[in-house]
């Protein structure tokens, strides 16, 4: 497999870990990569009646930070461009409150993977 290759692998699987969480803590998924002119959304989910905008940030290592910190202004200003134009589209979704959620995945034990949500990572 090449790094490319594994790399793509690796984020598939941080992004199934994390569909799965928020499954458990009882989110309803409506779509995953979600992808706009403006950039892509990892996941778009209902928490009760909340709109949850989710990014999912994987860090195999901390060399360079954590997950939560590689989300920068310039993250955060592509990440609300892509939800303005999925709300566009989407006027059903348009209605209700929404949110910028965040899950941190991360290497635990073995192979498996840890996640942390934090709702409402950042505002507007």
């Amino acid at each position: 497999m090449t790094a490319g290759a594994a790399h793509l692998a690796a984020g598939r699987a941080a992004e199934d870990a994390a569909c799965a969480e928020l499954a458990r803590q009882g989110f309803s998924l409506l779509f995953r990569n979600y992808r706009t002119r403006r950039g892509e959304i990892d996941i778009v989910a209902l928490e009760g009646e909340v709109l949850a905008i989710v990014e999912v940030r994987y860090r195999a290592r901390s060399d360079y930070g954590s997950a939560a910190e590689s989300v920068t202004w310039r993250k955060q200003s592509r990440w609300a461009r892509a939800a303005r134009e999925l709300l566009a589209r989407e006027p059903d979704l348009a209605r209700l409150p929404a949110r910028f959620d965040l899950v941190e995945v991360e290497d635990g034990a073995g192979d498996e993977l840890r996640c942390r949500l934090t709702r409402a990572a950042f505002s507007l």
